[in-house]
Parts: C-alpha cells; structure tokens; sequence
C-alpha cells in the first residue's frame, strides 16, 4: 500500500471503527456510512481522498479492514469497533484450532483472564498461525496461542467469521488455550 493510501486507511479507520461522532459521521446500526459522507469527513480533516482512490485503498488493504456495500454508494469497517455496531454476522463453526497473535508482555494476564475484548467487540483470531505471527508482531516478538475452538463450540461458546476471514468471539477463557511450550519467562530488564 502506498504510504498516503496507509494515512487514508488509518483515518478511515479512526472514522468507521473509534470516533464517527467526532468527526460528524453517522453510522447505520450495521456500521455502514455514505461514501459521499466519508469523503466530505476526509476533506474536512485535511486529507484528500477521491471516490477512486478510496475504492483502491479498500481493494488493495492486505488486511480487507472495509467493505463496499453492494449498492456502491456505502462503506464500513468489517471488523474492530470499539462502538456499538451489529455486523450481521450469523453464528460459523470454525477449524478445530484457532490462533492469537500476542506479546509476551500479557502473558501473565492472559493465564489467569484468558483472551478479552477489551476495548472492541470482539476477540480476533486467525485461522493459521502465519496471520496470527504478524498481527502478534504490531507489539514486539510475537507468541502465538493456540485456541481449542472445538472444545469451546462443545462447550457452547459462539464464533462468527467477518468477511475479511477473522474469526471473532466474545472472549477465549484461558482453558481453551494451549500456551506455548515450554513457558515462555518474562523478559528482565538488564539480562
């Protein structure tokens, strides 16, 4: 992606997945904004975008964050709000095993809380442990959790799939994940 398309996914990002009301932006409950909208809130931030180059920026994002509506005339984020918004998505039995990309540095946490939303609506995984090695990598070194998703659909935990390919779940408890092996120790300062 060309380096003013990666400002333009950011901000859309910002816009269509954090802060639409600070930008004037509305919303359908589905999380679907006019085209037209986006691009007068691009304007007014100072970054300007055209029709076209919006649809190169959805079509070439190596992640697929946005998705043009069928119409043409909307876009949204498919997945990573941390705003209230219903994607539609119909309940999915995934792969026997999925991955999270993590840092070392919430290890601990993750043992005793297992894998939270926090600040999104849903817990992202992969559905091979190449993705889940890059998404772990935004942090530092990355470690990879296996997740036992066929322990936890017999269990009767939900998983949707966006329509980028991440899986999503409301949490992970920390039984249904396989650490790896053998314990990673947290790093000490000045060793």
């Amino acid at each position: 992606m060309q380096p003013n398309h990666t400002r333009i996914s950011k901000f859309l990002s910002l816009i269509l997945r954090h802060e639409p009301h600070k930008f004037g932006l509305a919303l359908d409950p589905n999380g679907w904004a006019s085209i037209a909208d986006v691009l007068a809130v691009c304007q007014r931030a100072g970054i300007p975008v055209t029709e076209a180059i919006l649809q190169q920026v959805v079509t070439e994002n190596n992640k697929q964050r946005f998705a043009i509506g069928a119409d043409g005339q909307h876009i949204r984020a498919n997945q990573g709000h941390s705003i209230s918004i219903d994607l539609q998505l119909t309940p999915q039995s995934p792969p026997t095993q999925l991955y999270h990309g993590t840092a070392r540095r919430f290890l601990e946490s993750i043992r005793t809380q297992g894998l939270l939303s926090r600040s999104r609506q849903h817990v992202h995984l992969s559905a091979d442990v190449e993705t889940a090695r890059t998404v772990g990598k935004r942090h530092e070194e990355p470690i990879v959790l296996t997740v036992n998703s066929k322990q936890m659909v017999v269990d009767g935990y939900v998983f949707f799939r966006s329509e980028n390919g991440v899986w999503l779940a409301d949490l992970v408890p920390p039984q249904y994940l396989v650490f790896p092996d053998p314990p990673i120790a947290p790093k000490q300062d000045g060793y």
